[in-house]
């Protein structure tokens, strides 16, 4: 029995100690490990180990170990923040793969790197073909970061040269969750329980029935109820936005026919065909009369 007894206290003041350290070293240990973090992290958890279950062994010789294997990182990991060299050392540093367009052969051989594994690497970066990408690095942490060509790189305001208002909007907010409102949230959001409950009236459902509502950036409001098979009331503003779209070609038809020049004319023309395209892509989403922020 005092065996047992024993087993089950020196586990709790193990994993009390491996608690306190890992918090102590930060978040990065349960992140992007580097290959020192990672042999830490495993020395740790083996002593963790032997000090709940080594009866015979010394308690206290035990958590020395442990607490010798955590200040030298700790102390290394101080250090390294203001020496580049001696965390280049520990860390490890980036290895070039991919420069101008060109895979660099040398540096994948010295990584023990595949083509196979590149092309995997490049796949969870969303790119499928290798002729899209400038540059690719292999981090210290073995993540790979890739930049595409300009001309395959996602379009942007600042591409197009528009000039964005400063957004100053609050962030999204979870306002309410399982069945319960989030007072701090929703006062962040700049919103009234007033609010929550007329709007969850619009929508026919109440709090309790809520598993998560959240308030976007523009002040709409997200609703997943518990009941997946129930719709929520929703589609007014798309049928509006669709009306309006129609409304706006119709009206450039009218123009084409009122112009005063053939250059007028050409570019009402030109302007009816281009949104007539656009509704024509729009129009599977818009045909759908569920809310994206009203979900059953």
């Amino acid at each position: 029995m005092e065996s047992w007894l024993g087993i089950i206290w020196r586990s709790l003041a193990a994993i009390l100690t491996l608690f306190v350290l890992t918090r102590i070293l930060g978040k990065k240990q349960i992140s992007q490990l580097t290959l020192f973090e990672y042999v830490l992290g495993i020395t740790l958890g083996e002593l963790a180990g032997f000090i709940s279950t080594d009866m015979e062994a010394h308690f206290l010789h035990g958590f020395l170990a442990l607490l010798v294997w955590f200040t030298v990182p700790f102390i290394l990991e101080k250090i390294s923040v203001r020496n580049r060299k001696l965390r280049s050392l520990i860390e490890g540093t980036m290895t070039e793969v991919i420069k101008d367009g060109k895979i660099l052969e040398k540096n994948l051989r010295k990584e023990r790197f595949s083509p196979d594994e590149l092309m995997e690497e490049l796949r969870k970066k969303d790119v499928f073909d290798v002729d899209e990408v400038e540059y690719a690095v292999l981090e210290a942490s073995g993540d790979m970061n890739v930049l595409l060509k300009k001309e395959n790189r996602p379009l942007s305001a600042k591409l197009l040269g528009i000039q964005l208002p400063p957004n100053d909007k609050p962030e999204a907010r979870v306002v309410v969750m399982e069945g319960k409102v989030v007072p701090d949230a929703l006062q962040r959001a700049e919103k009234s329980e007033r609010w929550l409950k007329k709007e969850l009236d619009k929508k026919k459902t109440t709090v309790e029935e809520v598993y998560l509502a959240q308030v976007d950036s523009d002040g709409k409001l997200y609703v997943d109820l518990y009941d997946d098979s129930r719709e929520l009331p929703g589609g007014a503003d798309k049928n509006l936005l669709t009306a309006l779209l129609h409304k706006c070609q119709a009206d450039l038809d009218l123009y084409t026919l009122t112009a005063q020049t053939d250059k007028e004319r050409q570019s009402y023309q030109k302007g009816s065909h281009d949104l007539k395209q656009l509704i024509q892509q729009l129009t599977p989403l818009l045909a759908n009369n569920r809310e994206p922020q009203q979900k059953g």
